[in-house]
Order: structure tokens, then C-alpha cells, then sequence
């Protein structure tokens, strides 16, 4: 068996988390080696967020061409050519891969494509060949769950993974899953001209957003003639010529030719010699400290295999934190309820902090206080004709612990609202910035002027 030992750093995983770590690490001046079996990028860039957001932006064209009538601009609608979006979202993933194996290869990092297994605390092993290092950084993500005896067969039964390279679009589908996986498919095939039907156990779309963003989103897929029953429990599908029938435990069936299972994403650390090398697992995640440190020392986790939120974003920082970790710098731990959460379905949804109802059930009713600020007194919104709100959560007589936007492009707005939620503003210090007009940016500005005491647009 061949040895390659020495390494500061090795890192199982490629992904958001695992680069991450790995580009930090060896900015630090560590040596780096970085196990991936697929390709850098992981779930993220090649079957996740990118690819996804790609169809979201060719459904957001297919519905401007439908609608440019209201703007004054006459075009017409001729369909859409699956062939040619599936170009467009490859291309961009195609780029963007190629511009991160630039940067493994800028950065110096020992990259080793194959299957990594845990064999050691301080050792990986690759397809024989045996990697030593004084840390290891665990980054093996995460993978589509699916339901108990609900089998993905790739043509009816669907995951994400197989709904992004669809030929075509389906004339009917069944989204089992109303959070943020189930809402975006669900946005991008209706707007494509499917029929479509949201299956969600819990009593809303979007159950982790606050209730208010639930209420926009479900009111706006009405219109949009999105179909979706809450508080339905999935019971079963049948596969039939040409489609499926799927059986909810209250009886009801829905016939669609596909059904997309989006229940969530479960950790890939299976089988990868976690547990016998020590690392303790909690239903398949693996247990940290604040500060990533698994129980075995020099062994880290991040990403998607550590519990709390599956984003891309906090799997760079988690990366970034664990390699400053490692060098000595004490960086500060990540805070789940700073990380921004995005939904890029019509309309788009975005967080930070605390829901009304988490703040309420930490500090009482009585401590807080909150103010919705309507997008119809914002200039860029009704130009965009777009509808939806800013929401704050604040602790009476101190900072804003939660920002809630629903709307186009409130994803762009949550960069701002995360500093404000991260540096504990009071909402008379963010009601001194100056928000440039017109710009959607000004309904965060608007709705802290309106909880500083002094509103300006502001339409009840």
C-alpha cells in the first residue's frame, strides 16, 4: 500500500465546506491535500444551488415574455426548448468549474480524486493509497432523502438530482415537500406550463420562514395557479401508463406524470469509517462542539453533515472557520441564526434571525415588538410590480433580532439585513444610513425608519 504522509490538512469532501477549508488552509501557509470522489464543486455548483437557480432565472424570462404587455413591450411566447435551457444552466456550471479547478491549482492544493475512507484519526485512504495529516477536516455532505418504502426510479419518481436534467416538461407534477427544494421546482415547472401540486405535511409552505412570508408565498401561488394541500401526509404512489398516482392518508389521489420528492437532504457519512475511528453520529450527522471539533482530537466536520442549516454559504464559512481553527487564529464560531436563508421561488424569500414567533417564545410577548413594511410604497417594487414585504422583529428597546422579506430579488436585499441582525443595530442607527432611491434596498431603510419612530412611506 502506497503512503503520502505530512499533510497539515487533509480534507474528505469537496464541496462548498471542503474548498473552502482547503483554499484557507493553504492562504495560512498549510499543506493541503483535498479528497473528492466526484467533482470540487460538489452538490452546490453541479446538482444544487447553481444549476437550480439557472432554471429559476430561464422561468422568470419564460413569464416576462408571457407578460410583457403590462410594461408596453408586445413580444410573443412561443414555448420552452428544454434542450436550450439545459445548454445555458450547463454552461454556467461549466464555467464556474472551471474557474474552481483554477483556484485549486492557484492555491497549491493536493487534489485527489477517488473515494476517501477515515481509517485513522489522522488518516485517509484513497482507492490503496494511504494520506496522513496532523488534522483531518470531515466534508462528505449531504444527499436527497427520500421517504421510507418511496423508491426514486429517475422517470416517475423523481429527486432534484433527476428533475435538473429533465428532457422536457412534464404536463403534470406532484412536489411532495412544501420547503425550500419542493416551492423552487414547483415555481420553475409552472412557469414552464406544468400543472402543478405541492404535497406539505406541515400546515405551510415554507414551514421555516416566519409565518407572515408563508402567508405571501401561499396567496401568490394561488395566483400563479399553483396547487398545494398542507397538513396532507403522503401515503403512497402508484406507477400507471404514462404517470402516477399518488394517495394522501386522508384518501385523496392526485394523478401527475411525474412526483418529485423533495423531503429533504440527509448527511452522507455512511460506510466512510466515521464511527469506528471514534466520531460519534447522531442520526448520520456528525456531533460538534461550537468550534467543529468532532470527539476525536484533530478531527473537524463541516457543512452539511454538522445538524443545523444545509447552505452552501455556511459550508464556506465553516470551512474558512475550521482552518483558522486549525492555524491558531481562534476565529469566532458560526451562528446558525446569522447565516442568511434565501428562497428563489416566485416570489423570492429571505431571512435572518429570529421568526416573530421564535423571538415571542424566547422573550414574551410582551418584549418584543415588529413592523411589516408593505413593498407598495416602494418605487422600485411597483416599477419590478411586484408585491410582497420587509418585516422586523425587534427586543423592545434594543436591537432587531429578525429580518423577514417575500418578493423579486429580496434575495439581493439579506446581504444588508444580516449586518444589522450580526452587529445587534438598534433601529434608530439603521434609520440614520442613507438607502439610495429608487431601489428595493430602500424597504429596509423605509421599515426601520417606521420602528425608529418615524415612517416616511409608509401605506398602511
Amino acid at each position: 500500500m502506497a503512503d503520502t504522509a505530512g499533510f497539515d490538512v487533509i480534507i474528505l469532501g469537496g464541496g462548498s465546506g471542503g474548498y473552502a477549508a482547503a483554499f484557507r488552509a493553504s492562504e495560512l501557509g498549510m499543506s493541503v491535500a483535498l479528497i473528492e470522489k466526484d467533482k470540487v464543486g460538489g452538490t452546490c455548483l453541479h446538482y444544487g444551488c447553481i444549476p437550480t437557480k439557472a432554471l429559476l432565472h430561464a422561468a422568470e424570462v419564460a413569464d416576462n415574455s408571457r407578460e410583457s404587455e403590462q410594461f408596453g413591450v408586445k413580444t410573443s411566447f412561443e414555448g420552452i426548448d428544454m434542450a436550450g435551457v439545459n445548454a445555458y444552466k450547463d454552461g454556467v456550471v461549466a464555467r464556474l468549474y472551471k474557474g474552481l479547478q483554477g483556484l485549486v491549482k492557484a492555491n497549491k492544493v493536493t487534489y485527489v480524486e477517488g473515494e476517501g475512507r477515515l481509517v485513522a484519526p489522522n488518516a485517509v485512504e484513497v482507492g490503496g493509497t494511504r494520506y496522513e495529516g496532523r488534522n483531518v477536516v470531515l466534508a462528505t455532505g449531504s444527499r436527497s432523502r427520500t421517504l421510507p418504502g418511496l423508491e426514486i426510479d429517475g422517470t416517475h419518481v423523481l429527486s432534484s438530482y433527476e428533475a435538473l436534467t429533465l428532457d422536457r416538461v412534464p404536463s403534470s407534477v406532484v412536489v411532495l415537500g412544501g420547503g425550500v427544494i419542493g416551492v423552487e421546482f414547483a415555481s420553475v415547472w409552472r412557469s414552464f406550463g406544468a400543472e402543478v401540486t405541492i404535497v406539505e405535511a406541515l400546515p405551510r409552505l415554507v414551514p421555516l420562514e416566519d409565518e407572515a412570508s408563508s402567508k405571501v408565498v401561499e396567496r401568490t401561488f394561488r395566483k400563479r395557479g399553483i396547487g398545494f394541500k398542507t397538513g396532507a401526509r403522503f401515503a403512497g404512489v402508484e406507477k400507471r401508463d404514462g404517470g402516477v398516482t399518488v394517495s394522501l392518508e386522508n384518501g385523496e389521489t392526485i394523478d401527475a406524470e411525474v412526483l418529485l420528492v423533495a423531503v429533504g437532504r440527509g448527511p452522507v457519512t455512511e460506510g466512510l469509517g466515521y464511527e469506528e475511528n471514534g466520531v460519534t453520529l447522531d442520526r448520520g450527522f456528525v456531533v460538534t462542539d461550537e468550534r467543529l471539533r468532532t470527539g476525536v482530537p484533530g478531527v473537524y466536520a463541516v457543512g452539511d453533515i454538522v445538524p443545523g442549516l444545509q447552505l452552501a454559504h455556511r459550508g464556506f464559512a465553516h470551512g474558512i472557520f475550521v482552518a483558522e481553527e486549525i492555524a491558531g487564529l481562534n476565529p469566532v464560531p458560526v451562528d446558525d441564526l446569522g447565516i442568511p436563508k434565501v428562497t428563489y421561488c416566485d416570489p423570492e424569500v429571505a431571512s435572518v434571525g429570529l421568526t416573530e414567533a421564535q423571538a415571542k417564545e424566547r422573550l414574551g410577548d410582551d418584549k418584543i415588538e415588529t413592523i411589516e413594511y408593505n413593498l407598495a410604497g416602494n418605487g422600485k417594487s411597483q416599477i419590478l410590480k411586484t408585491q410582497g414585504f420587509a418585516k422586523l422583529v425587534r427586543e423592545k428597546d434594543g436591537p432587531v433580532i429578525g429580518v423577514h422579506m417575500v418578493g423579486a430579488r429580496v434575495g439581493e436585499l439579506i446581504a444588508e439585513a444580516q449586518l444589522i441582525y450580526n452587529w445587534e443595530a438598534l433601529p434608530d442607527e439603521v434609520a440614520q444610513l442613507i438607502h439610495p432611491h429608487p431601489t428595493q434596498s430602500e424597504a429596509l431603510g423605509e421599515a426601520h425608519l417606521a420602528l425608529a419612530g418615524k415612517p416616511l412611506h409608509v401605506h398602511g
